[in-house]
């Protein structure tokens, strides 16, 4: 399977400050791709120098087997929507689309005129008198009619409501349907994630901490509950990726292919969230005690 973005030991530094440092991945061709991380972890750094708007300082990325914005053809094969789901207030959504068509080769207007018409949007309205929900299916719009083998989203959906959130993801699930386009969406709401995307990718100070495809993931990753236990009496095969602690139970989350026949845990299948959390999550093992019973006499 070739890779649609590749990264090795790319860095990008503004003065002493290292937005991403040393970051190495291979994300597949024709995947919906999760990427999540805490604020700083340089995940629109990375979306920024894939769509060739940042130069890196160190190492090297690819995207579609070439370097980023090598050429106009390259950049057409490439859709990107910013954080801030960028559009021109005083545009109207019309100006928007002939905008889209001098700067695109591929440019597709049965595309954009079929999306436009689905979302019911005025094309002789201003893109500033557009909702954030609106403006950000604008945006993607932009980004699909150009018929890009590869769309960057950097949180489009962070300021949306939950509607405009599902509308949103909707269309996007339409695009992949129709188009085959592979996805990059980075996001902080995991429970969206879960919904639309099929690969993950946990980034974390710039390294990726985990990377995979979703079901397989989830299906290593197992919740262990049980009577207080050392988790170094644990079989080697067995990765503690969080513990917590109470005077009498362990609850361990483990990274393990092989099954677990320890008759001592109850074994709880993982959520995308519990495992995001897990690794994002600064410690590893927790101990809370148990509150004393009180007013109980047995």
């Amino acid at each position: 399977m070739s890779a649609v973005l590749e990264a090795a030991a790319l860095g990008k530094r503004y003065r002493r400050k290292w937005a991403l440092s040393d970051c190495t991945l291979e994300i597949p061709d024709g995947r919906v791709v999760g990427l999540v991380g805490p604020n700083g972890a340089g995940k629109s750094t990375l979306l920024n120098l894939a769509a060739g708007l940042l130069a890196p300082s160190t190492g090297s990325v690819s995207v579609l087997g070439q370097p980023p914005a090598a050429n106009a053809e390259q950049l057409g094969r490439v859709g990107f929507v910013a954080q801030d789901t960028p559009t021109y207030s005083r545009l109207s959504v019309a100006d928007h689309l002939t905008l889209g068509a001098r700067l695109n080769p591929n440019w597709d207007s049965s595309v954009a005129a079929r999306r436009i018409a689905r979302l019911n949007l005025d094309t002789g309205q201003r893109a500033g008198k557009l909702s954030g929900g609106q403006q950000a299916q604008l945006a993607l719009t932009l980004a699909t009619a150009k018929r890009p083998e590869l769309l960057l989203l950097d949180e489009p959906v962070a300021s949306l409501d939950p509607l405009a959130r599902r509308e949103f993801l909707q269309t996007l699930m339409e695009i992949v349907a129709e188009d085959g386009v592979s996805i990059v969406l980075s996001s902080h709401l995991v429970a969206d994630l879960e919904r639309v995307c099929d690969y993950l990718i946990v980034l974390i100070d710039s390294r990726v901490r985990l990377i995979g495809d979703v079901e397989e993931l989830l299906g290593s990753h197992h919740l262990l509950v049980g009577a207080r236990r050392d988790t170094s009496t644990l079989p080697s095969d067995q990765t503690v990726i969080s513990a917590s602690h109470t005077d009498r139970q362990s609850t361990l989350l483990v990274r393990t292919e092989a099954p677990i026949h320890d008759p001592h845990w109850t074994v709880e299948r993982v959520s995308l969230e519990d495992l995001v959390l897990a690794y994002m999550s600064p410690t590893t093992e927790r101990v809370i005690h148990d509150r004393p019973t009180l007013g109980i006499r047995r």
